[in-house]
């Protein structure tokens, strides 16, 4: 079962996520915040396995929310809810360490999605907010830079970069390449090394503006 405590300011909101993680039998919502500050006891409270966190709340932020509890509490992962609006807190959220975006008014199925995949150590970006993230960053970085980032990574490095990006966790990983998942860790480990990066979110978003990810 995947714990989650849930952090958004709106009710609505979170009667509304917490209804649509209610239909996935392998998810439980053990406890809900109202604002950051509230979402990081609960986390030190509950231990859950992730975190759904809005960027938007009083007291404390979902970014900062997300800092507190990947320092405090590493094992906790976390999703942040976003909006076409929140374009500019992107960055933020990635230094952060946030494992994943999932779009309010999207798909609610993408909700459900993102909880599974980050809660097994994979990234998740929505379809619609991979566009947006990789539009933006595009911006300052275009897509030459990071076709020259991921020039120095070898065949294979490139391919498990691009189902990173995909959002595959580390054993969906090893099932499509046929090795062992220790060895998709050290291919993940490299990676991120090689590239510069501090999680597997960045390593997503330069796979997607590199066009590796896989159809």
């Amino acid at each position: 079962m995947i714990r989650v405590v849930l952090a958004d300011d709106e009710p609505v909101v979170r009667f509304g996520v917490k209804a649509v993680l209610a239909t996935a039998r392998d998810i439980e919502v053990v406890a809900e915040a109202e604002n950051g500050s509230e979402a990081v006891d609960l986390v030190a409270r509950h231990r859950p396995d992730v975190a759904v966190l809005d960027i938007r709340m009083p007291r404390l932020d979902g970014l900062d929310a997300a800092g507190h509890i990947r320092e405090r509490h590493p094992d906790t992962k976390t999703l942040v809810l976003t909006t076409f609006a929140d374009d500019a807190y992107i960055s933020r959220a990635l230094g952060e360490g946030a494992a994943g975006f999932v779009l309010k008014t999207g798909d609610p199925q993408e909700i459900i999605a993102g909880v599974r995949a980050v809660a097994t150590g994979a990234a998740y970006l929505s379809p619609l907010v991979a566009r947006r993230v990789v539009d933006q960053l595009s911006r300052a970085h275009p897509r030459p830079a990071a076709t020259q980032r991921i020039a120095a990574l070898t065949a294979r490095e490139r391919e498990v970069l691009g189902l990173v990006g995909a959002g595959l966790s580390n054993a969906e990983i090893a099932a499509r390449i046929h090795v062992v998942e220790g060895t998709v860790k050290v291919y993940v480990s490299t990676i991120l090394r090689q590239l510069g990066v501090r999680n597997r979110v960045q390593a997503a978003i330069i796979a997607h503006e590199s066009g590796i990810i896989p159809s």
